[in-house]
C-alpha cells in the first residue's frame, strides 16, 4: 500500500467491516472501504490508518458489493420527468443502459412526436397520456436529447442508446412508418446519424425485429422490415465511430440459425460489441435456444464479441382489473367504463345484469397482439401475498375453472373482483417451459451471456422486471437446490463486471481503488422481493406496477448514499454517462490511496 501522510486527508465514506466480494467473482474478504472523492480511495483493514470519514457506515455480517449495472432499460421518457429511476434504483442498480429495443425519443421532429408515443405506448405499454404530460421535447437531434439529460440529476447513473426506430422516422418520415425500403440516401444519412449520436455520447445503436411490437392499434413498428442493408448502415455508422455496441430483439419467430447468421454478419461488419435477446420460446423448437448457444461459442472461438441477454425468471406478464390487461379489458361493455376509478368499475361488475351481458360479448381491438393477450389470461396464475415467481401448473386458470365447473369467462370474472378489485394474476409466458426454470439456469450459466431484459421504466401495466437483480440473487445464488446453485462471487460478477464490460463501462462495477464508489451493503439472509403493487404517481395521474424489496442496507452512488434500507435519502448524484469509459490507470489509483 503507498505511504500514508502523517495527517491523511479525511474519507468522505468508510464502510466497516463488511464481506467485500470485488465484483469480478474473486473470492471475498472481511474488510474496510473507504471513497474520497466519489472513488475508492482504499480497501483493506482501515482501522489504524484509515483517518477519519464524514460519514460512516456499519457492515460487519453483510455483504458489500459493486453497484449492480443494468443493460436493458425504458427509461428514456422517465428520465426526463422523474429524478428517481424506479424500480432499478430499489434493488441496488447505480447504473442503468436505456435506448433498448429500438424505441425511443430521439432524434425527432416537432410533427412526429405523436408517432413515437404511440410507437412507445404499444411497444413498452406507458401510456400515451404520461407521455404528453410528461415528455418535455425540449430536443429534436440525438445529441441534442443528450444535453437536456445532462442537465438533470437522478438516483443512479443512466446512459443512452441511439434508437432505430425514431432514426428511420426522423430520416424517412412517413415513408418510415409505411414500412418503405430507404434509398441509398437515407441509409447514408442513418450511418451518418449514427455516428454522431455516438460521437455525442451514446453507447451505441438499438433495433428490434419482434413482430410483437406495435403501437397500441396494430401498427408495426418502423424497424421490423427493415432490411440487412439498413441494418448494415447503423453497423458501419459504429465503426465509423470507433465505439458503441449494437443492440438487437431478433425475431423470436424466426430461424434461430438464421436470425444468428445475420447477427453475425453485422458484428463483423462493424467490428464493434453485440448484444441480442435470448429466451426459451413458450412453444415451438425447445433447441433453439441451445443453438444459439452453440453458435455464439462459434462466434467467440472467431474473435467476435457477441453476447445474449437473457432473463433470471420467466419472461411473464401480470393481469389485473388496475392493470393494462385483464380478460375482458376489450369487452364493449367494459371498454364502456374503463375510465371510471377501480372502485366504481368493481361496483358495476358486481351487478348481475352487468355481469350477464359482458360474459355474452366477445373482446374488440384492431391489435391482434392484444386480443391474443387477454385470452392467454387462462393460462395465468392467481397470485397470493407472496412472490411466486414459479407457479404449480395446477394452479392456473384454465384448469382451476375445469375443475370448478365453470366456463374460463365466468370462472375468471369473479376472480378478478377479489381484493376490491385489486387482485394480481401471473402469466409465466417464456423461460418456463414444463413448469421449470432449467433452460433459465443453461443460459445464465453460459459464459457468453449476460443478465438482462430487465425492462425498467417500461410495461408499467403488466411487467415489473426491474427487480430481477434482487430475484437474481435471492434465487439462484441463494435459495437453489446446490446442483443448480451459482456462487454468490460469480452472482455478483454477473450483476456488476460482466454487464459493465458488455456496454464499455469499465471505470465501474468492481471493488477496486480507483474505480468508481458504486456500492451495495447487502443483507443477504434478509433479501427478500415483496409482492408487486400499483401506485398512481406518473405524469397526469399515470399508473404503475411498483416492487419494493427487503435487505438493501445501503446504496451508494459515486460515493453518496442515496437508500438506506430501501428508502430514498433525497440525495441525487447520478448523472449522464456519455460515451464508454476506460478503467482507471495505475497512477489515479495510487494517487487516492496515498
Amino acid at each position: 500500500m503507498a505511504r500514508h501522510d502523517p495527517t491523511p486527508t479525511p474519507y468522505d465514506l468508510i464502510i466497516r467491516g463488511g464481506t467485500v466480494h470485488d465484483g469480478l467473482g474473486g473470492p471475498p474478504r472481511v474488510a474496510d472501504v473507504a471513497v474520497k472523492d466519489g472513488r475508492i480511495a482504499a480497501i483493506g483493514d482501515l482501522g489504524e490508518i484509515g483517518g477519519p470519514a464524514t460519514q460512516e457506515l456499519d457492515a460487519r455480517g453483510l455483504l458489500v458489493t459493486p453497484g449492480f449495472v443494468d443493460v436493458h432499460t425504458h427509461y428514456d421518457g422517465q428520465a426526463t420527468w422523474e429524478n428517481r429511476l424506479a424500480p432499478s434504483s430499489l434493488h441496488g442498480v447505480t447504473s442503468v443502459v436505456m435506448g433498448n429495443c429500438g424505441v425511443g425519443f430521439a432524434p425527432c421532429r416537432p410533427g412526429e412526436h405523436d408517432t413515437l408515443v404511440r410507437l412507445m405506448e404499444g411497444v413498452e405499454d406507458v401510456p400515451e397520456v404520461v407521455m404528453t404530460e410528461g415528455l418535455p421535447w425540449n430536443w429534436e437531434t440525438f445529441p441534442q436529447y443528450l444535453d437536456a439529460l445532462d442537465e438533470r440529476r437522478f438516483d443512479i447513473d443512466l446512459a443512452a442508446q441511439l434508437p432505430h426506430s425514431a432514426l428511420r422516422v426522423y430520416v424517412m418520415g412517413q415513408r418510415a412508418a409505411e414500412q418503405e425500403p430507404p434509398t441509398a440516401e437515407d441509409l447514408q444519412r442513418m450511418r451518418a446519424l449514427t455516428t454522431e449520436a455516438v460521437q455525442a455520447g451514446a453507447l451505441g445503436v438499438s433495433t428490434s425485429r419482434n413482430m410483437l411490437h406495435r403501437t397500441k392499434a396494430g401498427e408495426l413498428a418502423p424497424s421490423l422490415f427493415s432490411e440487412e442493408d439498413e441494418l448494415r448502415a447503423l453497423a458501419q455508422g459504429l465503426k465509423d465511430a470507433g465505439q458503441g455496441v449494437m443492440q438487437i430483439i431478433p425475431s423470436p419467430t424466426g430461424d434461430a440459425r438464421t436470425e444468428f447468421g445475420l447477427m453475425r454478419r453485422l458484428a463483423e461488419h462493424s467490428g464493434r460489441p453485440l448484444s441480442y435477446t435470448l429466451i426459451q420460446m413458450p412453444t415451438g423448437d425447445n433447441d433453439a435456444y441451445r443453438q444459439s448457444l452453440q453458435a455464439l461459442e462459434d462466434a467467440a472461438q472467431a474473435g467476435l464479441a457477441m453476447r445474449a441477454q437473457v432473463a433470471p425468471r420467466p419472461v411473464g406478464m401480470f393481469y389485473g382489473l388496475d392493470l393494462s390487461f385483464h380478460p375482458f379489458a376489450y369487452h364493449p361493455s367494459y371498454k364502456a367504463i374503463a375510465h371510471l376509478p377501480l372502485a366504481d368499475r368493481v361496483a358495476r361488475m358486481k351487478d348481475p345484469l352487468f355481469r350477464e351481458r359482458l360474459l355474452s360479448e366477445i373482446p374488440e381491438d384492431s391489435n391482434p397482439v392484444n386480443l391474443k393477450t387477454v385470452k392467454s389470461f387462462q393460462y395465468a396464475h392467481p397470485w397470493g401475498l407472496e412472490v411466486d415467481y414459479e407457479p404449480d401448473p395446477s394452479r392456473r386458470i384454465d384448469t382451476m375453472a375445469a375443475e370448478a365447473g365453470q366456463s374460463i369467462e365466468a370462472f375468471a370474472y369473479d376472480l378478478l373482483l377479489a381484493d376490491d378489485g385489486k387482485a394480481l394474476f401471473y402469466l409465466p409466458g417464456a423461460n418456463y417451459r414444463e413448469g421449470n426454470l432449467d433452460a433459465v439456469r443453461e443460459m445464465i450459466g453460459h459464459p457468453n451471456t449476460v443478465v438482462g431484459l430487465a425492462d425498467g421504466g417500461a410495461h408499467y401495466g403488466m411487467i415489473c422486471d426491474g427487480s430481477f437483480p434482487t430475484y437474481y440473487l435471492q434465487r439462484w445464488a441463494r435459495d437453489a437446490a446446490p446442483a443448480q446453485r451459482i456462487p454468490l462471487a460469480e452472482a455478483i460478477a454477473a450483476l456488476t463486471s460482466e454487464p459493465a464490460a458488455l456496454v464499455g463501462l469499465n471505470d465501474r462495477g468492481r471493488l477496486q481503488v480507483g474505480y468508481k464508489a458504486d456500492l451495495n451493503v447487502i443483507d443477504f439472509a434478509r433479501l427478500k422481493l415483496n409482492v408487486p403493487h400499483v401506485v398512481y404517481d406518473l405524469p397526469a395521474g399515470g399508473r404503475r406496477m411498483h416492487q419494493s424489496a427487503e435487505g438493501y442496507v445501503a446504496t451508494v452512488v459515486s460515493g453518496t448514499v442515496t437508500y438506506r434500507d430501501g428508502q430514498p435519502t433525497g440525495e441525487l448524484p447520478g448523472r449522464l454517462v456519455r460515451g464508454q469509459r476506460t478503467a482507471p490507470h495505475s497512477s489515479d489509483a495510487e494517487a487516492l490511496a496515498a
